[in-house]
C-alpha cells in the first residue's frame, strides 16, 4: 500500500489553526517544518543536550499529512481546501501552495525495531522483547525491553553508563529512585542487580505504560517499580509521594540542563551516604555540572565516568 504525502507552504502563526483542522477532519499525524525556536518548555523533559542551530525564522512553514487508501482523498482534500479558506479569513496562511508525493507503505511506530538488536553491557544482556536469546549469550543476566515510544533501548552510552554506575554501587536490597524513568531499563537493570523496591518518575505518560509493559516482560511485581508521572524539581505532589530520605541510590539519565537544577532537589530523598548516579551530560557540559555539584554542600562527587563524548557523575550525600 502507498501513501500519499500532501505538504502546504504556509506560515508560522497559521500552523497551530491548521494542525486543529486536520484533527477536525480525522487526519492522524502530521509534520511541521519551521525556524522557530523551542523554548524552554518545549524542551523540558526531551533528550536534547544542544539544540540544532536553525537559520532565522522567516515566518515561513511547511506543513506536512499523509493519506492512505482508507481515506475518501478527494473528500479530504475538498475540507482541507476549504478549511484553509476560512482560517484565511482571519489569520496569514501565504499562499497555501500543496506539494503531493508519494511514499511507500510505513509503519512508522515500529519501523525502528529492525535496528534494535541484542546487545551486551559488560555481563547483562540487553535485548527487545521480540528478539531471540543469543545462543553465545544465554549465560548473561537478561533484560527484555520495548520501549515504545519512551525514551530507552539501553543502546545509548549514558543508559550504559548509568548502567555500569549502578552494577558498582548498587548494594543487595538497596532502595532505588530512577529520575525520568523512561522505559524503566534503569529501574529494571537495579532490580535484576539486587535492588530491593524501585520508584520511577517521569513527566510522558507513555514512559509509565512503557516501564509497566517492561516490568511484566521481566517478571517484576508492580509492587516493587512503583512509577509516577510529574516533575521532582517543582512538584511538590511528586516530591511527597516519592517519600523524603528514603533511597540509598537516585539515578536520573537525563541531560545536563535538567540535572543541574535536580542536583539541589535530590538530597532530601536520599539516605545519609547515598549516591546519585547521573548521565545524559554531554562532554563539553561536565564543567557546567561539576559547578553546580561544587556548589551544593550536601554532595561530594566521588566518580566521574566517561563512554565517548558522554559523561556520568556521581556524588555522594554528605
Amino acid at each position: 500500500m502507498k501513501w500519499k504525502k500532501y505538504t502546504i507552504h504556509t506560515t508560522t502563526e497559521a500552523v497551530d489553526f491548521i494542525s486543529e483542522l486536520f484533527n477536525e477532519i480525522g487526519i492522524q499525524g502530521i509534520e511541521i517544518e519551521d525556524n522557530v525556536p523551542l523554548t524552554e518548555k518545549e524542551t523540558k523533559g526531551m533528550f536534547i543536550d544542544i539544540l540544532p542551530e536553525l537559520p532565522p525564522d522567516n515566518g515561513e512553514a511547511r506543513v506536512s499529512f499523509y493519506l492512505d487508501d482508507t481515506y475518501d482523498e478527494e473528500e479530504t482534500l475538498r475540507r482541507v481546501k476549504e478549511g484553509l479558506k476560512e482560517i484565511g479569513q482571519f489569520v496569514n496562511v501565504g499562499d497555501c501552495a500543496m506539494e503531493t508525493s508519494e511514499t511507500e507503505d510505513k509503519d512508522w511506530i515500529n519501523n525502528w525495531k529492525q535496528y534494535f538488536k541484542p546487545f551486551t553491557v559488560d555481563d547483562i544482556l540487553i535485548k527487545p522483547t521480540w528478539e531471540e536469546i543469543p545462543k553465545e549469550h544465554e549465560d548473561k543476566l537478561l533484560i527484555q525491553i520495548d520501549p515504545g515510544t519512551a525514551f530507552g533501548t539501553g543502546a545509548h552510552e549514558t543508559t550504559q553508563l548509568c548502567i555500569r554506575a549502578l552494577r558498582t554501587y548498587l548494594k543487595e536490597g538497596d532502595r532505588v529512585l530512577d529520575v525520568g524513568t523512561g522505559s524503566g531499563i534503569l529501574g529494571i537493570c537495579a532490580l535484576k542487580l539486587g535492588a530491593g523496591e524501585v520508584v520511577g518518575t517521569d513527566l510522558d505518560e507513555n514512559a509509565i505504560s512503557a516501564s509497566r509493559e517492561n516490568m511484566e516482560s521481566n517478571g517484576i511485581e508492580p509492587s516493587r517499580f512503583r512509577v509516577l508521572t510529574g516533575n521532582l524539581i517543582d512538584e511538590k505532589e511528586i516530591k511527597d509521594a516519592v517519600g523524603y530520605e528514603a533511597y540509598d541510590i537516585v539515578v536520573a539519565n537525563i541531560l545536563a540542563d535538567v540535572i543541574i537544577p535536580l542536583q539541589a532537589e535530590v538530597p532530601p530523598h536520599l539516605k545519609q551516604g547515598g549516591i546519585f548516579i547521573t548521565s545524559g551530560i554531554i562532554d563539553m557540559k561536565e564543567e557546567e555540572v561539576k559547578q553546580a555539584f561544587a556548589a551544593n554542600d550536601a554532595f561530594d562527587v566521588i566518580d566521574v565516568r566517561h563512554q565517548g563524548e558522554w559523561v556520568s557523575i556521581i556524588a555522594k550525600k554528605k
